[in-house]
């Protein structure tokens, strides 16, 4: 019976209350692929039973994504189908200090599956699970349609609650009948797939601002989780998208008073009435008019590299325009759209003509993309959130969707907005998480994840930490020496510091030039006076210091130690030395100098008279008088 019931309140979903000529439009829906999400429940006691099985994850609750609760199930003698309130019957499943969390086990029939879970989180439980009457594939434990009755509760549901098959709940009735402790896991880890470093989501929804109870959650959400959505965005954490539901006109009902009310494209894409009232305010077409412009208020935001802004535009729209307030049209959202600085106009011709008989591209594309794809089903409920392919199941309520979102990703490739105390306990506070640490450097292989934490040996400033990360890390490679020395000794006085660390060494530590040890925890300083037979010239005399030693020369005389000698008297004498030889040097320079000038210029006198004697022979140059012209007899007249 109660599978009957969930059946028709899925067909009324899809029809979101229209009128019976909306049922044969939705017609193809009813038999939509509906993917069911699980997660895994493990049983850990008693052995007979212990063993692994599937459960159906309910789409109400806060389902704990990325994580799973341990916990003990009990199954009560009386309101065995958990219709009516445990108090009535003095029953509490509220759990004692430093014992594990209950789970309660109720049969499924004669009322909602949100009404169950409700009843037993009151009575104090951490979970629910859900018993099938029948041998059937598993189903989601769906939500009543909410009214004034269902609403409360609907909203407070917070446990997380899962269906399982009949056998397996019998198995769990037969032992604890008999007396067992029943222990089991209720994991989430692998209910969302995280293969890598970037979460992939949309969110399907709607501009319609007045359709009750869910309408008000949904723009509640979208106001909520912008910020993180944003900050998600920003940092190329994530890529979402967002959908919009539309449906089509049967041919048979085109110039019906409903089809011209609600559709746009002559019928292609249609949305109910807002108000499921025909003859008096907002129209289903205004609503897909609205939606469109939605979709490409994303997609011009994305071209200019702002995706975000799509958030932006909807939560201010939603607040400046509202349905209720008669702002719900064109010149509202175009205000909004220019103080986002979007073009307008780029939106408009993203549009087209709504009145024009012909496909929308953009419309066409949000109605393939409702088919169910891969692990994911058909979309036919609004809203529906979708994380790495696998509809969301749980609360749209910020905390438990970044959860889900969280979930998503390959560990340690989390961003701090997932590793918030809100979201998640930083097990690394405790005990450093059992990983190694250096308390000296304040240097931690424990890495704290979504999930939990991961021993890791880190990298620090450029350096890497290697070894097991629970016992020991140690740095290896170039920069080594900038952490902690590389676990070297180390040892500063007066002044002078030295250090048994060196990237030329293979990693290893190997005391400096002047000391001795073993270079890890210690280092002590070499006497060269008495071990190495420093200063050994007859005029010297040694003195040993920290790392080094000293020599000194007996009278004035100066001590150089790479030829372990004394030499000169005193520096002045020196440097009377060192200046007489000066002056000599340049005194030969300035005389060959000079002398190379002067037999430059003589050479060069000498060599311009010798040309000009023999150019006078052929030719009379400027500074001689005409020379006679001398011709030979036989050239005569």
């Amino acid at each position: 019976m109660e599978l009957d019931k969930r059946r028709r309140r899925q067909r009324q979903r899809l029809g979101l209350g229209l009128l019976s000529l909306w049922w044969l439009a939705c017609a193809p829906c009813a038999v939509a692929r509906f993917v069911v999400e699980k997660n895994s429940l493990r049983v850990t006691s008693p052995e007979s039973i212990k063993g692994t099985h599937d459960s159906a994850i309910g789409n109400f609750g806060i389902p704990q994504y990325g994580g799973s609760m341990a916990g003990t199930v009990v199954y009560p003698k009386e309101n065995r189908k958990g219709c009516k309130e445990f108090s009535e019957f003095g029953i509490s499943f509220q759990s004692k200090p430093g014992a594990l969390p209950t789970f309660v086990l109720v049969d499924r029939g004669d009322c909602f599956f949100a009404l169950k879970v409700w009843n037993v989180q009151k009575a104090g439980a951490s979970a629910v699970l859900v018993a099938d009457d029948i041998e059937e594939a598993l189903i989601t434990m769906d939500s009543p349609e909410e009214d004034r009755a269902s609403t409360e509760y609907i909203q407070n549901i917070t446990i997380p609650s899962a269906l399982i098959e009949k056998s397996f709940a019998e198995k769990l009735k037969k032992a604890i009948s008999g007396g067992d402790m029943v222990n089991v896991n209720l994991d989430w880890r692998e209910a969302v797939p995280h293969p890598d470093d970037r979460v992939e989501y949309e969110l399907w929804t709607s501009s319609n601002d007045e359709c009750g109870v869910k309408c008000d959650m949904l723009m509640e959400f979208l106001k909520d989780f912008k910020g993180a959505a944003q900050i998600l965005e920003k940092g190329g954490y994530t890529q979402f998208t967002p959908h919009y539901i539309t449906w089509y006109c049967p041919q048979a009902f085109l110039l019906s008073k409903q089809c011209k009310s609600q559709c746009i494209n002559n019928g292609r894409y249609c949305a109910p009435d807002p108000e499921q009232d025909f003859s008096s305010g907002y129209e289903g077409k205004d609503v897909v008019v609205e939606n469109l412009r939605q979709l490409c208020v994303f997609k011009v935001a994305n071209e200019s590299s702002k995706p975000w802004l799509w958030w932006d535009y909807v939560t201010d729209f939603q607040i400046r325009c509202p349905m209720k307030d008669k702002k719900y049209n064109k010149e509202c959202a175009d205000t909004v759209i220019k103080s986002l600085g979007l073009d307008v106009k780029k939106i408009d011709k993203c549009m087209g003509d709504p009145l024009d008989d012909v496909e929308n591209a953009v419309l066409k594309e949000e109605q393939n993309a409702q088919v169910g794809k891969g692990t994911r089903g058909d979309v036919t409920i609004l809203p529906t959130l979708v994380v790495n392919n696998r509809q969301y199941r749980g609360k749209l309520e910020k905390g438990a969707v970044l959860k889900a979102i969280c979930s998503g990703f390959e560990e340690t490739t989390e961003p701090s907005v997932c590793l918030s105390g809100d979201v998640e306990t930083n097990e690394c506070l405790d005990n450093n998480g059992g990983c190694w640490q250096d308390k000296t450097a304040n240097i931690t292989a424990c890495k704290d994840t979504f999930r939990g934490r991961v021993c890791e040996c880190p990298l620090v400033d450029g350096v890497q930490f290697k070894g097991d990360g629970y016992s020991h890390c140690e740095v290896s490679g170039p920069g080594r020496c900038k952490i902690n020395n590389g676990g070297c000794w180390h040892e500063s006085r007066n002044g002078h510091a030295f250090s048994a660390c060196s990237d030329t060494d293979d990693g290893k530590c190997k005391c400096p030039a002047g000391f001795k040890g073993d270079g890890v925890k210690s280092c002590e300083d070499i006497d060269e006076c008495k071990e190495r037979k420093a200063c050994q010239c007859p005029e010297c005399s040694c003195k040993n210091t920290w790392g080094s030693y000293d020599c000194s020369c007996s009278g004035d005389l100066l001590y150089i130690r790479d030829h372990d000698t004394c030499i000169i008297k005193s520096a002045s004498e020196v440097k009377s030395a060192w200046t007489a030889i000066w002056i000599i040097v340049v005194g030969l320079a300035m005389a060959a100098g000079g002398a190379y000038l002067v037999y430059k210029y003589r050479i060069r006198s000498y060599m311009d008279s010798e040309i000009r004697a023999i150019m006078a022979q052929y030719m009379p140059l400027d500074s001689q008088t005409d020379v006679p012209n001398h011709v030979h007899s036989d050239e005569r007249a």
